[in-house]
């Protein structure tokens, strides 16, 4: 039987009543399946003697001591125990709280094995967090040689919840262990066991929760991280065989996000003149009508999306004349573009739509936001309009009145472009020839809103009587993210898309220079911030919560529970920071309309200062803005701090960001401020990001579920990534290869 087929309830597990089965159910624990493979998150080593005077280096002590006296402080129920002891290095004190009992346990002279965390305290060295066993031994410390020690070997470490001690996981462990160890088979075949030196699972399993060794913990977590690496890309690849009805070739499947990420693309170097033949009549107008050269990672993804989407409607108009046997729908692209904040993007995506356009189908363009949508349509409609392309905007808040002829125009083909929020695959959203998705800040859409305008455009184009077999085609799905994903989790989690990276930069752009400014410190970026309004440039400070706050002298201080608030930072700004240039406030809360109104004023530089929250993360483009000030960095994902440096710097003038940050800063806090400081390479900032933070909260996958990873590391296990999906390529290969796709 497989493990993940063991569905038996710990609470069968000797020891384990309701009560205990109720603590691990908060730890995910229901099964024994569950408890197998709950795996330890460090271990204790007490294989070898760690005397006292190695206590500052060494992470725990582990020592053969005497007990030489006991003593007592405080007074009444605070009198707590102290216990001296001394081994072959040092003395200490063992500081005995709410455990008075140990005076007769260990007795003066008695001689014990101590394990524990010291420390210099009141000029003794001291430990209160200990665990001491006594040893059957009369003679004195400096005598002790080779004598059994007690506690001695490699203890497992394991998450805790309030209730479960160690000691209960370990038995609970144990116990599962005894009873269905011997009952697990292999999830990986013989074959690949054998070519990667791996453990069978039964060791596995039995080494990774009882290790007798350092290296038995080496070979089990190497073997359960593999099949847990080789088993999440097998199901990519499967994923990645339902999209396209074929897997690609292993070198674009491997090389492709790798290379891309390192500055290079799956195209052959070219210039803009070189490709002009390769432009279908709406992308070469529009190529025209640009005031500026495209990048060569631009020019490159366009070219990629051209052959995709050529060879789709290839495929579907062979199908449509009978001209060969249907046995899998037509070839559909499934592709994410990243690339770092104005990298031009949205640009490469109006290029892909006029492709689309070309061959007479329509596209939809979504965004998480109203005012990224708004952004997106009114660039569109000023690209595209003078060259025969007819787009609109649709949201949720669009009024009857101008929502009915719009869906009407949109189902009889009279729109070629529609760009919207979540309203684009709402239930009377009807598309006459959906072709192309597009979906912007994909991270931000779970999977089923991705599919559910995915949806939207699938068609039957074959419908074999004779076999009963329907052939439907899908339209192409092009996802892009201004948050660059680290190498191993694009491997991991995007492996069944096509990846491309636009990592150059338009011409005449400077790198912006980053700030750390600790708090207290304020007026030297608010100094640094005048300087530059009175060059007549704009500038932007964030703050992470909304609402005001004011204490009880009614003087500001913008502090919200300890989160500085935009309301307030408003109101001060205003009045006492910059009370000489104009400055507005705007949030989420503030309605649609107006922030709309107070973006358009700050791109006009009618507005000069905008204190806000996150809602100018995405989608607001102003050049002329060269400041960002972010109170209260600390409380910011690293990638969130990237995206919100990324609103200035987009003009040829010199940007600034200030992150200012608070004095009870973490130690992972300090970490984020200084990559951030380090560089504004975005895809070396989502490196660090992944280290720092986990896939799940970088790219959302927590929330969709896209992404679970149990003893895997994406930042540690790049080697095991790379090998586990050569083989289980070349097994999914072999088994679709069977398959009759339908």
């Amino acid at each position: 039987m497989k493990l993940a087929e063991i569905k038996t309830p710990i609470s069968t597990l000797t020891g384990i009543g309701p009560e205990t089965a109720r603590q691990f159910s908060n730890l995910n624990v229901f099964t024994v399946a569950d408890l197998l493979q709950f795996f330890p998150r460090d271990y204790k080593d007490r294989t070898k003697i760690v005397p006292l005077n190695l206590f500052e280096t060494a992470k725990e002590i582990h020592t053969v001591a005497q007990v030489v006296a006991h003593e007592w402080f405080g007074y009444g129920k605070m009198k707590t125990l102290k216990i001296l002891i001394r081994d072959k290095s040092a003395s200490a004190e063992l500081i005995c709280f709410n455990r008075p009992f140990l005076q007769n346990t260990f007795p003066v002279g008695s001689i014990i094995a101590v394990s524990g965390s010291f420390f210099i305290k009141y000029n003794s060295l001291q430990s209160s967090s200990f665990e001491a066993e006594k040893i059957s031994y009369s003679g004195e410390i400096s005598d002790f040689d080779g004598i059994p020690i007690p506690g001695t070997g490699i203890f497992p470490i394991y998450h805790l919840t309030q209730g479960l001690s160690q000691k209960k996981v370990f038995k609970a462990v144990q116990s599962a262990l005894s009873q269905y160890l011997h009952g697990i088979d292999n999830d990986l075949s013989e074959e690949i066991i054998a070519k990667r030196n791996l453990l069978s699972k039964q060791e596995a399993i039995k080494k990774i929760h009882a290790p007798q060794t350092l290296d038995d913990i080496k070979s089990a977590r190497h073997t359960l991280v593999y099949e847990e690496l080789f088993n999440l890309q097998k199901t990519v690849f499967l994923r990645a065989y339902e999209h396209k009805g074929a897997l690609p070739a292993m070198d674009t499947a491997q090389a492709n996000i790798a290379e891309s990420i390192a500055g290079k693309n799956n195209c052959n170097s070219s210039t803009t003149s070189e490709n002009k033949n390769d432009f279908s009549p709406k992308q070469a107008a529009l190529l025209e009508r640009l005031p500026f050269t495209l990048t060569q990672d631009q020019m490159s993804v366009i070219m990629q999306m051209n052959r995709d989407i050529d060879k789709g409607y290839s495929e579907r108009a062979r199908i449509l004349k009978n001209e060969s046997p249907v046995s899998k729908p037509p070839f559909t692209m499934q592709r994410l573009l990243q690339g770092d904040v104005g990298s031009g993007k949205t640009l490469v995506a109006l290029f892909a739509c006029l492709r689309v356009i070309d061959w007479g189908g329509q596209c939809a363009f979504m965004a998480p936001t109203e005012i990224l949508a708004k952004q997106h349509a009114e660039n569109s409609a000023h690209l595209l309009e003078r060259i025969g392309v007819r787009s609109a905007f649709l949201s949720g808040n669009l009024k009857a009145a101008g929502r009915a002829p719009l869906l009407k125009a949109l189902k009889n083909g009279e729109i070629d472009i529609l760009v919207g929020t979540h309203a684009l695959f709402s239930k009377n959203t009807v598309y006459k020839d959906l072709q192309i998705a597009i979906i912007d800040e994909q991270h931000r859409f779970g999977v089923l809103q991705r599919q559910a305008i995915v949806e939207k455009g699938r068609s039957l184009v074959s419908n074999d009587s004779a076999s009963a077999q329907k052939i439907f085609a899908a339209p192409h799905l092009l996802m892009m993210s201004a948050t660059p994903i680290p190498q191993t989790l694009a491997l991991t989690v995007y492996g069944d898309l096509d990846v491309s990276t636009i990592k150059t930069m338009p011409t005449g752009r400077k790198p912006i220079t980053t700030y750390l400014v600790a708090e207290g410190h304020e007026q030297n970026a608010y100094n640094a911030v005048r300087a530059e309004l009175a060059k007549g440039r704009q500038a932007y400070f964030v703050y992470p919560a909304i609402e005001e706050n004011f204490d009880s002298d009614e003087n500001w201080t913008g502090n919200c529970g300890g989160i500085k608030s935009a309301e307030a930072a408003f109101k001060n700004l205003s009045q006492n920071i910059f009370p000489q240039y104009k400055c507005a406030l705007l949030h989420s809360k503030i309605p649609e309309e107006k922030q709309s109104k107070i973006l358009d004023e700050f791109r006009q530089n009618k507005i000069q200062v905008l204190a806000a929250t996150t809602v100018v993360e995405v989608g607001v483009d102003v050049p002329n803005a060269t400041c960002m000030v972010i109170e209260q960095a600390d409380r910011f994902g690293l990638s969130q701090l990237h995206q919100l440096r990324g609103r200035v710097g987009r003009g040829k003038e010199q940007s600034f960001c200030f992150l200012i940050y608070r004095k009870n800063i973490t130690e992972n806090g300090i970490a984020r401020m200084k990559v951030l400081r380090q560089s504004t390479d975005g895809f070396f900032i989502a490196e660090e990001d992944l280290k720092l933070r986990g896939p799940g909260q970088i790219t959302g996958t927590a929330q969709s579920g896209d992404l679970q990873l149990g003893i895997a590391d994406l930042s540690r296990d790049k080697d095991l990534l790379l090998l586990s999906r050569t083989d289980a390529y070349a097994q999914v290969a072999r088994a679709t290869s069977q398959i009759n796709f339908s």
